[in-house]
């Protein structure tokens, strides 16, 4: 009889283990988190110093790195060049021949129209006598050839003299003008390359880590400083379905931090469900695999008393 009475003390205790297990817990484990965000170089060079260290808090603006980029300085000599050259192309368009270029024009004008009347008498001459059977037809289509050639001549620098006195066409003008706008901005894109040797920070940062040190080589978009953003401590909690109903959006909750038994007082941002069951942040899941599993966001009243608390340390949703 008591070897009965016994398995049945057994048996109710088992019962209530099984009706424990299944009941709402108490609290719910969950994790320290801050919004992390990371500083990279947008050009590649060689780290020449590091003016922060881990840990420092900056303000945005504040110079994190300098990087040695001696590409970019080779650029900006070619850029400034082409710009040089591209901008006496557009004046030369502009302005037109210069005093001397029109001397040696007139020059050759006057030259050419020489010779083209002088053909011209040599042609009549050469016509009469043709006429009078004085000179045979081969001479006559030299006498002519020479004429024909002569007036080309002519022709040639009396519309070269015609296009300098109406000036540049304007499509060429246009096409100089544009060869020294591409050149300025080559140059100045060359001059923001250069600028960009130094790393800024774009927001105010906690530093966590700095990924190489001076002398090494920090390529462009590789994250040099990775960190957190003051103020934006929140706290991470995931609870099963059965679990759910007892959290609304916007209640306020408590919030009992692990390793320095401090209570920090907060309100739910969102819930939200996760993607995976295995995405979760007690250490001790105790739900059922078909329940879904939801995120609660809990932000601190306090920012700056949650922020004191460490990363990643664990804590109790009450």
């Amino acid at each position: 009889m008591s070897v009965n009475r016994y398995l049945v003390w057994i048996g109710l205790l088992i019962l209530a283990a099984c009706g424990n297990k299944n009941s709402k817990p108490v609290s719910v484990e969950g994790k320290v988190k801050k919004d992390v965000i990371s500083f990279a170089p947008k050009v590649t060079g060689r780290i020449l110093k590091i003016y922060v260290t881990e840990g420092q808090t900056v303000k945005k603006g504040d110079t994190l790195a300098l990087l040695d980029v001696p590409e970019v300085s080779a650029k900006i000599a070619q850029a400034e060049g082409a710009v040089n050259a591209a901008t006496a192309q557009e004046q030369m368009a502009r302005k037109g021949a210069t005093a001397d270029q029109m001397k040696q024009l007139q020059a050759k004008y006057r030259g050419l129209k020489e010779q083209y009347t002088f053909a011209q008498k040599s042609f009549d001459r050469a016509t009469n006598m043709y006429n009078d059977s004085l000179m045979s037809p081969q001479a006559y289509d030299e006498v002519y050839a020479k004429l024909q050639g002569a007036k080309a001549q002519y022709d040639a620098v009396v519309a070269e003299m015609d296009d300098v006195k109406k000036g540049t066409r304007i499509e060429k003008v246009e096409m100089a003008a544009g060869q020294a706008s591409q050149a300025k901005g080559a140059l100045q894109e060359a001059n923001v390359a250069y600028a960009e040797r130094y790393v800024i920070a774009t927001n105010d940062m906690e530093i966590e880590t700095i990924s190489l040190n001076t002398g090494e080589l920090a390529t462009a978009g590789f994250a040099l400083f990775n960190g957190y953003i003051p103020g934006s401590t929140w706290f991470r909690f995931t609870v099963p379905e059965s679990s759910i109903n007892a959290y609304k959006k916007e209640q306020q909750v408590k919030v009992a931090v692990v390793y320095n038994k401090e209570v920090v007082s907060g309100s739910i941002v969102y819930i939200k469900q996760l993607t995976r069951y295995a995405d979760i942040t007690t250490a001790y899941p105790d739900y059922q695999l078909q329940d879904a599993v939801y995120e609660i966001k809990v932000k601190p009243a306090d920012p700056d008393k949650a922020g004191l608390i460490l990363v990643n340390a664990n804590v109790l949703l009450k």
